[in-house]
């Protein structure tokens, strides 16, 4: 059933063919309509309930990716890769390659804060995905378009040794070596400049690896887990042992 609204049912129309299905998809637009309003345009239909089927939704298709095309990999990497696959930062990113926050409807001040961006997106591409899944309750909405974009994904968490998550691959090292966890100390600068709001070091044994900063205290611990999965030369091998000064203070 089409939206009684023809420039929605338009927009709605554009989008899908740009996922590559055909209009003619047994899509319930009016949960098409909805995964992509926001909570400050309507109180009780937005995409909060489908941002939730849709957070499922994207696990379980993951998992299902990982299992038919990497089936050789060990569940610790299942976890490991699927951990990325659905993350914020992912999502978003697929989300704005579609241009999703075109279609999004919101009040004009949601979109004046570039912080909230990410997980705007990565929500609303839930939503979306749980729009699909309701409308077939299966995923012929879903898997013609995004297992391409998964393949590119795990293909490119796979070549990073760091699994793009700095500050996880430098704790599962520092474990495995020394049964040390990385200390994260943070504090909050007052310089104006929102994107390096909090400076982050990472410590372990006494010394300092690296240091970073960012907009979020999340966002400040990854950076400095960067600098020190680098300089340490983790990076290009992830056995390597740890500088002379770092090795003297360790066990």
């Amino acid at each position: 059933m089409v939206l009684q609204y023809p420039r929605r049912q338009k927009q709605l129309e554009s989008l899908v063919q740009k996922l590559g299905l055909p209009t003619h998809a047994p899509i319930q637009w009016e949960l098409l309509d909805r995964a992509l309003t926001h909570a400050t345009v309507s109180v009780d239909a937005n995409y909060e309930q489908l941002e939730f089927v849709g957070d499922a939704v994207i696990r379980l298709i993951a998992a299902e990716f990982l299992w038919t095309q990497y089936a050789y990999l060990p569940v610790g990497e299942f976890a490991a890769i699927r951990s990325m696959l659905v993350s914020d930062r992912a999502l978003a990113r697929l989300a704005a390659g579609y241009g999703l926050e075109t279609y999004l409807q919101a009040a004009p001040g949601l979109f004046q804060d570039p912080a909230a961006e990410s997980s705007r997106l990565a929500e609303a591409f839930e939503a979306l995905l749980g729009a699909f899944y309701l409308s077939t309750h299966n995923f012929s909405l879903i898997s013609p378009w995004l297992t391409p974009h998964l393949h590119q994904l795990v293909e490119e968490i796979r070549s990073d040794p760091a699994r793009q998550n700095y500050k996880a691959a430098l704790q599962e090292w520092t474990q495995g070596h020394y049964k040390l966890l990385p200390e994260y100390r943070v504090e909050e600068r007052h310089t104006g400049n929102a994107s390096d709001r909090f400076q982050a070091s990472v410590w372990l044994h006494g010394n300092c690896l690296g240091m970073g900063s960012g907009r979020t205290i999340k966002a400040a611990e990854q950076a400095a887990a960067q600098v020190a999965f680098l300089a340490i030369g983790l990076s290009s091998d992830p056995d390597v042992d740890m500088g002379n000064q770092i090795r003297k203070t360790l066990p």
